[in-house]
């Protein structure tokens, strides 16, 4: 690996969070094997988000809720280090827009951060969610 950005963004010292894998053998993992042979396929893009018959919804959208997480977290990694808290003083949406963290532990009200703060805590609080097996179950029924 030559590139010296590719080296960056793969250096093992940097804090990628590991992806949520779904099991071998379950239904989820049979269900992320389907969506992922059709987005690489090339297919029509609403074909390839349809439900495939005979499964069920919450299933099919908790595995595309889990792969678009670990995709967010991919682009992340490799752009979060231009994004400091020097030269991101502030999590927005450009000049209108402000984002405030607020939860039920730490910030009780909604509270200004900079851009990577904000960002971590929202990547740790979906990542909390996406553990709760009440909210996500990892195993049929």
């Amino acid at each position: 690996m030559s590139n010296p950005f590719l080296k960056q963004v793969f250096n093992k010292d940097k804090t990628f969070r590991p992806k949520r894998k779904f099991q071998p053998g379950t239904q989820r993992f049979e269900l992320h094997k389907k969506a992922q042979a059709s987005l690489n396929a090339g297919l029509d893009l609403k074909l390839a988000v349809q439900l495939p018959p005979g499964e069920e919804l919450s299933d099919w959208v908790a595995v595309h809720v889990v792969d678009f997480f670990n995709r967010i977290n991919l682009i992340y990694g490799t752009i979060g280090d231009e994004c400091t808290e020097q030269s991101c003083p502030v999590m927005s949406g450009g000049p209108k827009y402000e984002y405030r963290w607020q939860d039920e532990h730490q910030f009780r009200k909604p509270t200004a951060l900079s851009a990577p703060r904000y960002m971590d805590l929202l990547m740790d609080w979906i990542e909390v969610q996406i553990n709760n097996e009440e909210l996500f179950p990892s195993h049929v029924g």
